[in-house]
């Protein structure tokens, strides 16, 4: 079998790539319901009894979620919640309590230890995945944010750096104005909290300058300030400011603003993205055009695009290929010929045999296209099949003459389907093959012309079919 892990691979990355849950629970039972309901899940799960040996397996290793039950005993998990949101290891873990009891004031209780969320073992069947779920999602957003907290009080600093860190927040400090643009430049923050009143530089300054600087003006930029004036919060505002707290305030009522500002903000973020994808559709959509175009000037070659796209995402759903790749490569595969736009129709459509320098101007085919999909940075995850979608796979092909697995796989499993999509088809030079002596042609092709396991996956599925779309 040829090494380029298309297979298997794809299984021992899921396994890495599982979430860690530990769940700390005294009762035998209820870990083995929760433990069966999250493995069949995919995810990696690890258990404890109670609270004490709960905190040293979490401070042992990394995991992505804790489950704890409340009432147990050795260490109830109220104290283990504690301990693991005290610790700089484990603050940042989320945590999610399961309870019999689950009134106002029991749910109030989890939540002052530092819990996530609070979750009755009655509905625990029902919502448990749910809940693990969006945590996760929320955390994993925060996990990827990085606050920079301003003061020139180290005590301010560290309460707010700790509490940010217990919301699962990347944080880095500065005690002044002038230092924190120093690490600006050295580490673009997500949301920048500051004091007003610090020597070198104050807040305002600060402020200023960053609304003045077009790299850090998109910036969320929260002031924290024992100065509450009317006019002095009206005036930072207009002059950027976010948001505006007044000290001292409730640690949990800055990780709401800082959520709230991150997620306004990310929420501007995904219309733009959403109005680069329209736009990214109105040229894919033109761009498709004049490929149709292209294979109107050739009626042996209408529809051959959209042949090999189809065949090509059935060999990648064999190979396992994760659905949202296989989406991309139909869209790649759909522009594989589209460099051949640039060949002159009397070499592109000349039905004798092409001379050698005719045969060259051909080949530029893969080229031309890269080249005019190049040029869009959106593009770029498609270009290896416009590229290499004739290189083989003993090194013999065309542009690069990359050879075995340096050729991309979306590049070799379109190299399969383009094959025998050519020789089933009629030309202007031979007529098409029935589907069975192509298929013995692909056989006595792969490992050489064509990769193996992308070739073996072609055969796997042609048993269902004869291998048109």
């Amino acid at each position: 079998m040829d090494i380029c892990g298309s297979r298997s691979g794809k299984a021992s990355l899921e396994v890495s790539d599982a979430p860690r849950i530990l769940i700390v629970e005294d009762s035998a039972t209820v870990r083995a319901m929760l433990s069966q309901q999250l493995e069949n899940q995919g995810m990696v799960v690890i258990h404890a009894g109670d609270g004490r040996e709960g905190l040293e397996k979490a401070l042992s290793g990394m995991f992505d979620l804790i489950v704890t039950d409340v009432e147990m005993p050795s260490m109830d998990g109220l104290t283990f919640c504690e301990h693991v949101k005290k610790n700089a290891a484990t603050r940042s873990t989320p945590v999610i309590m399961l309870s019999s009891h689950d009134s106002d004031e029991d749910i109030e209780r989890g939540f002052r230890a530092g819990a996530s969320a609070y979750i009755s073992k009655s509905k625990a069947r029902d919502e448990l995945l749910v809940t693990i779920e969006r945590i996760m999602d929320a955390y994993s957003f925060h996990r990827s944010s990085t606050i920079l907290v301003v003061d020139d009080s180290a005590v301010v600093r560290n309460m707010v750096k700790k509490g940010l860190e217990q919301a699962g927040f990347q944080v880095i400090s500065a005690p002044n104005g002038q230092t924190a643009l120093d690490c600006v430049e050295v580490t673009r923050p997500d949301l920048i909290i500051s004091d007003i009143d610090m020597p070198v530089m104050n807040g305002i300054d600060f402020c200023k300058t960053l609304r003045a600087t077009v790299d850090y003006a998109s910036i969320p930029f929260v002031v924290m300030s024992a100065n509450s004036d009317r006019a002095v919060m009206r005036q930072m505002l207009q002059w950027g400011a976010s948001a505006y707290l007044v000290k001292p305030f409730n640690l949990e009522q800055l990780v709401i603003t800082v959520e709230k500002l991150l997620s306004d903000n990310y929420l501007l973020m995904l219309k733009d993205r959403q109005r680069l994808e329209a736009e990214q559709r109105l040229f894919l959509a033109s761009i498709a055009s004049l490929s149709a175009a292209l294979e109107a000037r050739d009626s042996y070659t209408r529809g051959h695009s959209e042949s090999v796209a189809k065949l090509a995402c059935r060999i990648a759903k064999e190979m396992n290929i994760d659905q949202h790749e296989i989406d991309s490569l139909l869209t790649a595969v759909r522009l594989h010929d589209i460099g051949k736009i640039g060949i002159p129709d009397n070499i592109l459509l000349k039905p004798g045999r092409l001379t050698k320098v005719e045969f060259e101007v051909i080949q530029s085919h893969p080229e031309v296209g890269t080249r005019i999909l190049g040029m869009i940075p959106s593009m770029q995850k498609l270009l290896p099949v416009i590229r290499n979608h004739h290189e083989r796979f003993d090194g013999k092909g065309y542009p690069d003459g990359l050879k075995g697995c340096q050729i991309p796989l979306w590049a070799r499993i379109t190299a399969v389907a383009d094959t025998y999509d050519a020789l089933t088809s009629d030309r202007p030079y031979r007529k098409g093959m029935e589907p069975e002596e192509a298929i013995t042609v692909i056989k006595e092709v792969r490992g050489t012309q064509l990769c193996g396991d992308c070739a073996d996956a072609f055969l796997e599925i042609i048993n269902d079919g004869d291998g048109r779309n």
